[in-house]
């Protein structure tokens, strides 16, 4: 498996104390509006600023749209699964054989989606899940377990490995009356499904 990390969700910046209240009263609110029960792609930056009691420009200062704001609420969660990716125990962390280590994954991606599923899907519905940060962290994690299994031409598999993680797939298997773990256990059949050795 390749030493090369993938592409990590970047920490916040420095700020100044007043720019640092600013930011807890915006993600406050959007986390508010988010959780509101409505559709969050509907979420405008109006909606947040009026929530958050702050002037447009303050907020655009800060965050450039919709998604930047979920993909900060969301940030210290996907920084603490990609840590736990790299350096936790296996076998969601390194050690164990890579269809354990990708079922997992599915696992601990099945409870982020539904402790945080507003926010992905405000963040990464449609298209734009691809030109997410975290996204390519995901990407480069499971092709790195596919080339660990040996899998035969691991960049054309990669994408649909990860295609039942998309929060719109997700919500509409909960619309439907899936439970996480019944849905975390079809995953699991996946993973070994794909990665199992050959001779399994």
């Amino acid at each position: 498996m390749s030493s090369v990390e993938p592409p990590r969700v970047g920490a916040p910046p420095a700020e100044r104390a007043d720019a640092a209240r600013n930011r807890a009263r915006i993600l406050a609110a959007a986390a508010d509006l988010f959780r509101g029960g409505g559709d969050p792609r509907a979420v405008t930056m109006d909606d947040v600023a009026r929530a958050a009691g702050v002037g447009r420009a303050t907020l655009y200062r800060r965050y450039p749209d919709v998604p930047a704001i979920a993909e900060a609420l969301l940030g210290d969660h996907e920084r603490d699964l990609q840590e736990r990716l790299l350096r936790g125990e296996p076998p969601l962390g390194p050690g164990a054989a890579p269809a354990e280590r990708l079922a997992a994954f599915y696992a601990a991606m099945v409870a982020h989606l539904e402790a945080h599923l507003p926010l992905v899907i405000a963040l990464d519905a449609g298209s734009a899940r691809f030109a997410v940060g975290s996204y390519g962290f995901w990407r480069a994690h499971v092709r790195a377990l596919l080339v660990e299994a040996a899998v035969p031409d691991p960049d054309a598999l990669v994408d649909t490995l990860l295609a039942p993680l998309a929060a719109e797939v997700f919500g509409h298997q909960r619309a439907g009356g899936l439970t996480p773990e019944r849905i975390a256990a079809g995953l699991t059949r996946l993973a070994h499904g794909v990665l199992a050795p050959p001779n399994c």
